[in-house]
């Protein structure tokens, strides 16, 4: 067994001396840690079903085939993919001592997590700029905001986030695991993965972290311009219920993107801080990976007025009438 550890370290063929990663979960609370399998289903389930109805009543209702609920179907669908990439593996954990994940398994999740995410971050900027041109430039929206550039646009940001997070798990997937393979975490992020290498793994962090700028960081900052313009042309406007219902169509889209990208930059400062993994940072990036699946089409189907019709016409509830 010493001889078979020895060759494998001197080994020049074998990319990594460890062939698994052990996933313990939450840091702190590995004897209790399965309960909180019930409100992880709950989320998972509820995000599953929620987002489902969303795209079934987009599809079934003429009146909703434009712009912002064909963004809100992408999303949805996005938001499928992220829950359904972390949370089965977090039950197999907590339900079926699972722990073990392979490492080409490990850096996919890592992949996916990561495309996910940046396609979430760039349909809110889709919406963003559906809003600048409803409330800006109304009489030129029908021509400015097409199913062809809606289209484009989608492909657009997959392609980009395909493509441009490709580096993260590259990058961990070099570094040098000679040893330690237990992960103080749910899920494979590209932190806790990489603080079990015996290299340095610097280059990782700084790799995320100009990436995540770089992506996150130019939706938000032209999300924040499209909204400098939206507040500029409703404080124009003579009529203050005009500006009320104006703002009243961004309200939903801005409180998922306060939710979204508070939460980005609590990570991205645990990130570059190095903080070690304990409870709550783990926490917040488990919840910002389940929560917004499950929150989104809630958000929207109470505070969009057409949506809102057509959920209480499917679920036969009455409408109320102002």
């Amino acid at each position: 067994m010493n001889h078979m550890s020895a060759s494998l370290r001197v080994s020049n063929s074998s990319k990594f001396q460890v062939s698994e990663f052990i996933l313990l979960g939450f840091p702190g609370i590995h004897s209790w840690q399965h309960w909180l399998s019930l409100p992880l289903v709950l989320l998972y389930l509820s995000a599953l079903a929620a987002n489902t109805f969303i795209l079934i009543i987009i599809w079934q209702n003429p009146s909703l085939q434009q712009s912002m609920y064909l963004f809100l179907g992408i999303l949805s669908v996005v938001d499928m993919g992220l829950a359904t990439t972390i949370v089965p593996k977090m039950l197999a954990i907590f339900w079926f001592e699972a722990k073990v994940i392979s490492l080409p398994e490990c850096f996919a999740q890592i992949y996916a997590i990561h495309v996910f995410v940046g396609m979430e971050s760039g349909i809110f900027l889709c919406m963003a700029f559906d809003r600048y041109v409803a409330i800006c430039h109304p009489l030129r929206y029908p021509s400015i905001v097409t199913n062809s550039l809606i289209l484009k646009a989608t492909l657009f940001m997959v392609l980009r986030n395909g493509l441009f997070v490709i580096p993260v798990p590259v990058l961990a997937a070099q570094r040098n695991y000679c040893s330690r393979n237990e992960i103080e975490h749910c899920l494979c992020s590209n932190l806790g993965v990489t603080s079990l290498a015996c290299d340095d793994r610097r280059p990782n962090s700084i790799c995320q972290l100009v990436l995540a700028w770089l992506g996150m960081g130019s939706d938000l900052s032209l999300i924040i311009l499209s909204y400098v313009f939206i507040l500029h042309s409703v404080l124009r406007l003579n009529s203050a219920e005009a500006a009320a219902k104006a703002l009243s169509t961004c309200s939903s889209h801005l409180t998922l993107i306060l939710f979204f990208y508070t939460v980005v930059v609590v990570i991205s400062v645990t990130h570059l801080t190095e903080m070690k993994a304990t409870l709550i940072p783990v926490l917040l990036n488990v919840l910002h990976n389940i929560i917004p699946p499950s929150l989104n089409p809630i958000v929207y189907a109470f505070q969009t007025k057409e949506l809102k019709a057509c959920f209480q016409k499917v679920l036969c509830l009455p409408l109320q009438k102002r």
